[in-house]
C-alpha cells in the first residue's frame, strides 16, 4: 500500500495562490488513480480533484473548476494541486489519497490510502 506525504500548505491572502505537492512512496504510483479532498472544520471531508493514472484524464468539484490544477509526476512519485484565486471558502485540510486502479472517482471510501493533510488557510 502507497505511503502518502503531503506538503506546501499555509496562510494566503484571498486572490491569491498555494502549490501543494504530495509525495508516494512504496508502491507503484502510476498503478493508481489520485486524487486531492479537503475538510473544512465543523464540515465533512469533500473531493476536490483527481487524476488518472497517466495524467491524461483529470475531473474537479465544481466549487474549485478553473481555479485549481491536478497534476502527476510518475517518474518522481508526486501529485501536485496548483491552486489560484483561492477564497476563503477554500480554508481546509488538504488530504492527497491514492486509489488502486484505472476508474476515477470522487468517492471517498473508494480511496485506499490517505495522508495526513496540510492546512491552508485563506484570509479575507
Amino acid at each position: 500500500q502507497v505511503q502518502l506525504v503531503e506538503s506546501g500548505g499555509g496562510l494566503v491572502q484571498a486572490g491569491g495562490s498555494l502549490r501543494l505537492s504530495c509525495a508516494a512512496s512504496g508502491g507503484t504510483f502510476s498503478r493508481y488513480v489520485m486524487g486531492w479532498f479537503r475538510q473544512a472544520p465543523g464540515k465533512e471531508r469533500e473531493f476536490v480533484a483527481h487524476i488518472s493514472w497517466s495524467g491524461g484524464s483529470t475531473y474537479y468539484a465544481d466549487s474549485v473548476k478553473g481555479r485549481f490544477t491536478i497534476s502527476r509526476d510518475n517518474a518522481k512519485n508526486t501529485v501536485s494541486l496548483e491552486m489560484n484565486s483561492l477564497k476563503p471558502e477554500d480554508t481546509a485540510v488538504y488530504y492527497c489519497a491514492a486509489k488502486r486502479g484505472f476508474v476515477g472517482s470522487y468517492t471517498i471510501t473508494d480511496y485506499d490510502s490517505w495522508g495526513q493533510g496540510t492546512q491552508v488557510t485563506v484570509s479575507s
